[in-house]
Order: C-alpha cells, then sequence, then structure tokens
C-alpha cells in the first residue's frame, strides 16, 4: 500500500506524531500570549506605535542574522534536541521579564529580550521544519502540516482572547509569564518524540584543487560554504526561486500589520485590550479553516493557483481594514486574512519539504526564510512610521493593494506553473 493510500486516520496511529502535535498545540497557546502582550507592553508603556514597530523590526533583525547559520546548524546537529534548547532559551528569555518588573520597569530589557527570542524562535522553526519529514511519511507532509495549523489555530483562538483578560486583569507581563512556562513544558515533552535518522547523502569526488564539491557529500566546506549550498538549491528552482522573491516583497508589506491592527482597534477605534484579543481570536479562526481546506485546494487547484489566489485574497482583506471601522467586520476581515495566508503558508512549506532533499533541508529552509524575511523589518519600520504620519486606514489600503500586485506578480513566474 502506498502513503496516498493508507486511510486518511494514519497520522493517528504514529505515537511520535501525536506527541509533537500536543507539544506545538501547547506552544502555541504560550506564544498567543505574547503575540498580544508584548506590543501592549510597549505601548502601555510608551504610547507609539513607532516604538512597537521598533521592536517588531528590531525582532526581525535577529531572525535574518540567525538565520545565516541556522540552517548549517540543523543539518550538523540532533534535531530534536535543538527544539529542546531554543524551547529553554525561550523559556529563559521571556521569563526574565516578568521577574525583573516586580522591582522595576527597564524599556531596555523589552529591546533586549524580544530580539534575542525572535533569534531562538528562527532556530526553532527551522529545526521545526526539518523534522516534520523525520516524523510523518512523504505522502502526508501536506496533510501534517495542514494538522498542525489547525491545532497552532486551536490553541490560537482562545489563546489572544485569554491573553486579552490577563493583560487587563493583571498586565501584559503576567501573560508573557504563561508563555514563558509553555516552552520550559514543550522542552521535557520533546524526549518523548522519535526521529527517522537523517539519510547520509552520496560523497563527491574531490575537485582537482584538492577540496570537495559543494558541500552535498558530507565534506567539511565551512559555514559559508554550507549556508551557500542551501542557496545554490533554491535558487535553481524554478518555484522556489520566483517565489521567495514575492514572499520578500510580502513580507516586507505584511510584517508590521500586527502591530497596525492592535493600534487601529485600540487607539483609532478606543477600544480596551479585551476587544484586541478578541479581534486578534477571530482571525485565527481563520487559520483553522485553512487547516481543512488546503489538502483539498492543493489538489484541485494546484500549487500556483492556490498560492496566487491565497495572497490575492489575503491583500483585499488587508485594504478593507482601512475601509470599516467595524471591529466585528475587521474581526472577519483578519479571519479571512489569515484564512488565504494559512493556506498559502501551508502549501508553500510542504512544497519546500517534498522538493528538498534532507540533509539540506536545514539549509535550504534558513535560505528562504533569511531571504524573504531579509526586508521585514524594514517594512516594520516603515509600515509603522506611516501609519503615524498619515493614518492607519489610508496605510492599510495602500499595503492592500501592494499585496495583490505580488499576487498578480506570481502569475507571470514559475509558481503559476509550479
Amino acid at each position: 500500500m502506498t502513503d496516498r493510500d493508507r486511510p486518511k486516520d494514519s497520522l493517528w496511529v504514529n505515537p511520535n506524531y501525536r506527541a509533537f502535535l500536543a507539544l506545538q498545540t501547547l506552544s502555541a497557546l504560550g506564544d498567543s500570549f505574547s503575540f498580544v502582550a508584548i506590543p501592549l507592553l510597549v505601548l502601555h508603556s510608551t504610547g507609539s506605535v513607532v516604538q512597537m514597530g521598533l521592536v517588531t523590526g528590531l525582532t526581525g533583525v535577529a531572525s535574518i542574522v540567525t538565520g545565516l547559520f541556522a540552517g548549517v546548524i540543523a543539518d550538523r546537529v540532533d534535531r530534536r534536541a535543538l527544539l529542546m534548547v531554543t524551547d529553554v532559551a525561550r523559556c529563559l528569555s521571556y521569563a526574565s521579564i516578568p521577574l525583573v518588573w516586580l522591582f522595576a520597569t527597564p524599556m531596555w530589557l523589552i529591546y533586549a529580550v524580544v530580539p534575542l527570542a525572535g533569534g531562538f524562535a528562527m532556530l526553532f522553526r527551522v529545526a521545526y521544519v526539518t523534522v516534520v519529514p523525520a516524523i510523518v511519511e512523504p505522502g502526508q507532509i501536506t496533510r501534517a502540516n495542514a494538522h498542525l495549523a489547525g491545532s497552532y489555530a486551536v490553541a490560537t483562538v482562545g489563546g489572544p482572547t485569554l491573553a486579552g483578560f490577563v493583560t487587563a486583569a493583571f498586565g501584559p507581563v503576567a501573560a508573557i509569564g504563561v508563555d514563558a512556562a509553555t516552552f520550559a513544558l514543550s522542552a521535557a515533552g520533546l524526549l518523548l518524540v522519535k526521529l527517522r535518522p537523517v539519510p547520509k547523502p552520496m560523497p563527491t569526488p574531490a575537485s582537482p584543487s584538492g577540496r570537495r564539491g559543494d558541500g552535498e557529500g558530507g565534506q567539511r566546506i565551512g559555514v559559508r560554504g554550507e549556508f551557500l549550498a542551501g542557496i545554490r538549491f533554491l535558487w535553481a528552482h524554478p518555484v522556489l526561486r520566483p517565489l521567495t522573491v514575492l514572499l520578500s516583497l510580502f513580507i516586507f508589506l505584511t510584517h508590521g500589520m500586527t502591530d497596525v491592527l492592535i493600534f487601529r482597534v485600540k487607539e483609532d477605534l478606543g477600544h480596551g485590550d479585551d476587544t484586541v484579543g478578541y479581534v486578534l481570536s477571530a482571525g485565527t479562526v481563520g487559520t483553522f479553516l485553512a487547516s481543512f481546506m488546503v489538502t483539498r485546494v492543493r489538489k484541485s487547484l494546484g500549487f500556483g493557483a492556490t498560492w496566487i489566489g491565497g495572497t490575492a485574497l489575503s491583500g483585499v482583506a488587508v485594504a478593507c481594514f482601512g475601509l470599516t471601522e467595524s471591529v466585528p467586520v475587521i474581526g472577519a476581515l483578519s479571519a479571512g486574512m489569515l484564512l488565504a495566508t494559512g493556506v498559502t503558508g501551508i502549501c508553500s512549506m510542504s512544497l519546500r519539504q517534498e522538493v528538498t532533499p534532507s540533509h539540506l533541508l536545514g539549509r535550504v529552509t534558513a535560505a528562504f526564510w533569511t531571504t524573504h524575511y531579509s526586508l521585514g523589518p524594514l517594512g516594520a519600520a516603515a509600515v509603522t512610521a506611516a501609519a503615524a504620519g498619515f493614518g492607519v486606514a489610508e496605510v492599510c489600503v495602500v499595503v492592500g493593494a501592494g499585496v495583490v500586485c505580488v499576487a498578480l506578480g506570481g502569475t507571470l513566474t514559475g509558481v503559476a506553473r509550479g
């Protein structure tokens, strides 16, 4: 029986997959607390959307710098151990905020800790992508990613609402402490997950100069050469290459939109922290729906039409943020946006896992994310500064139109034929 012929529930007989899914659900629940609490803590302390964008931008810079070597690390070391180390590091980083806040409220700690945690998050995300194919069978990758995205959505549907209540009752610092605790539990639980070993690549002959080839034969060519092996594979692929360029533009436009959305609900429209939690929770319903739809949509439409259509729909939703003052409508638009980006994101990650050799997957993933996140910090700073200077509503319309143009650009590339 082939992977495609196995029962649809075959993933659930895999104990490693079940444990991994449960742990990532727990971690997602904790992440949703910081997702709400960090911007609110900055806003409470400074009252500035620009400062919110600065923290987001610095976190993006830390992710980019980490991405330069994250793939090399993920392909060199035990990947499960790497996941555990990054969980422990983020636990300690976030736990330092509530501990210090008992005695003082130094904003410099936010600027130090949040980007540091962002760097460890990049290491975790790269390792996370590499372990999914080591837990499930090749024909189950898209379905497994859909389940993981669905569990993330389930956790974060209630998470932002609960985080809003915790923040309103005890302050954003308490919500950050909850996130730290979930990282500790996740690190301990990963001891229950076993991974298949990474297949060893075939050796390549030495070059006339005595140096080995491109790093795909287990030879020692240095960190720079190993990182470039991921870049070379990525840039040679007819779909991954244009997809990386288009996603770089997409991230530039949308990286600061969470800060802008929070500012719109709280400052423009005058609602409280709990309303912010409601809006963000409504948005994650879209991710949950995407997990049910993505396998069927990709199978019926193909990768290209799914990615282009989903990106265009997300742009329309962003533009509409600026055309309404109704909080329920903004929540529905947030759900629509995350539905669209959830489908495109699952498809994108699954394609990369399917076409990349296992021993290169960490480096290709790191190269992919480092490249398309490189414009994220600039985008977050530019979008939040524009929102402060010209108004949130106007910026949402412009950003949404830009995202639609990115989607249309995909019709002229190999993405359309993917």
